[in-house]
């Protein structure tokens, strides 16, 4: 996967974040600022998810991304 596409369009990507996951904060959105793994490690924070799990649920959401 090619993340840089987020990273590089992340001004347009937060509000797709924050529709998918409503508990991120605008803080902890300007905080990720598009990194995989802060998004990550926010995810496991704020919904208590296990690694793996973070890691599937970011994978399925950047899989269903219109480019």
């Amino acid at each position: 996967m090619d993340w840089n596409r987020v990273e590089g369009n992340w001004k347009q990507m937060k509000g797709k974040v924050k529709e998918r996951w409503g508990k991120l904060t605008d803080d902890d959105l300007d905080v990720i600022n598009g990194k995989r793994e802060q998004l990550e490690g926010r995810l496991q924070e704020r919904y208590g998810y296990a690694k793996d799990q973070t890691t599937k649920e970011v994978d399925d959401w950047y899989g269903r991304q219109s480019w």
